[in-house]
């Protein structure tokens, strides 16, 4: 639009793919299929408080991530300041209610606090980084990267 000012140009976002719960969807996937492995891993080390706790922090890193991607994807679609809003504060938020949980059940009997922590850590940053391998950063194709199909 000449003349107008770009606070008056609007920004399609109904028409965006739905990158973010593709991301999230993927991502827990991938989330479900490395679970049994580190629950596996804790009940060796620490018995079956180790395993109860890997069992926890898998859970909870799942669902930041799902709910993560939920905020974003509902903010991309209402606004891109929005989007911002919620990316911040969504992860503070989200980061409070990771600790409350943590507080909540740090003095039961079944609970391993180091295990707790690590694999909160190693599960969070883990999947992230894995993701990264699958993630396209193109306009072409947002969200995942696109599978070659192999020939007969």
């Amino acid at each position: 639009m000449i003349g107008s000012s770009p606070s008056a140009v609007e920004v399609d976002t109904a028409a965006a793919p739905p990158v973010e719960r593709e991301l999230v969807f993927d991502i827990a996937k991938r989330g479900l299929l490395v679970a049994p492995a580190i629950i596996a891993i804790a009940a060796v080390v620490r018995g079956g408080a180790g395993a109860a706790s890997a069992t926890v922090a898998v859970v909870i890193v799942i669902l930041n991530l799902a709910l993560s991607g939920a905020t974003l994807s509902w903010a991309a679609r209402t606004s891109l300041n929005l989007l911002m809003v919620a990316a911040l504060g969504g992860f503070l938020l989200r980061m409070g209610l990771v600790v409350v949980v943590i507080s909540m059940i740090r003095h039961e009997p079944w609970v391993d606090l180091p295990i707790l922590a690590v694999t909160l850590l190693l599960t969070q940053l883990g999947l992230l980084f894995w993701e990264t391998k699958y993630v396209s950063a193109t306009l072409a194709y947002p969200g995942l990267k696109p599978t070659a199909k192999k020939e007969d």
